[in-house]
């Protein structure tokens, strides 16, 4: 049986539009927003604000899992998702990083070597986008683990809750996570390079053999 195309109605047969504010962005956003807050308590330098800014920031990092998996499992993915989910996730874990330098939490270097990581592979994979969609690696979900475990270590305030000697024990396994951190993000940034220069070979020789 076929069917007649005078009687059917446009657009039949093709898959309705992702609303825009569906539950993934709003999840996004909310994380977005949830930044500022994290900083503001941070700021307040009080075992109870720190405590409440090390939720609020671990909230903000399960909402990172969840979005993406709410999207592709109801089909919700959007271009504004694309866009606004790894801008969520840089200001959450940059804003993190950089306070606890501040407050000699942190090595500067640690942070500073993977904030360019993050900034110089997401450069980088914007430039790819004309080429191939370069996908996180398991490897880059990996890095965003250790990464999160480490923060969520530095911001408990452990001091006032435990005697020196766990204290002391804390620091040296959060030590060993900053440095395994810190090791996975440098592989995993050299490996999208990589991945990139063989991209744009491969490019370059299907160019030049259809001249």
């Amino acid at each position: 049986m076929t069917t007649d195309p005078a009687t059917t109605p446009a657009g039949a047969g093709q898959p309705a539009p992702v609303p825009l504010w569906n539950v993934a962005n709003i999840l996004t956003m909310a994380r977005i927003l949830m930044v500022p807050v994290f900083v503001y308590l941070f700021l307040q330098n009080t075992f109870e604000t720190r405590l409440w800014a090390t939720v609020v920031f671990a909230l903000a990092a399960a909402t990172d899992k969840l979005d993406g998996s709410l999207a592709r499992s109801r089909g919700l993915v959007t271009d504004f998702g694309k866009i606004t989910d790894p801008i969520a996730d840089k200001a959450l874990v940059i804003s993190a990083l950089v306070l606890l330098s501040a407050d000699g939490l942190l090595p500067w270097w640690v942070t500073v070597v993977i904030i360019v990581r993050e900034l110089g592979i997401t450069v980088l994979r914007f430039f790819m986008i004309r080429r191939a969609v370069m996908a996180a690696s398991k490897g880059g979900k990996l890095k965003t683990t250790l990464q999160i475990a480490f923060i969520l270590l530095l911001l408990v305030p452990w001091d006032g809750m435990f005697s020196n000697g766990v204290v002391d024990a804390i620091a040296v396994v959060t030590w060993i996570v900053v440095l395994v951190a810190v090791a996975v993000t440098v592989i995993t940034g050299i490996d999208y390079v990589v991945q990139a220069a063989r991209i744009s070979a491969a490019a370059e020789d299907d160019d030049a053999a259809r001249t």
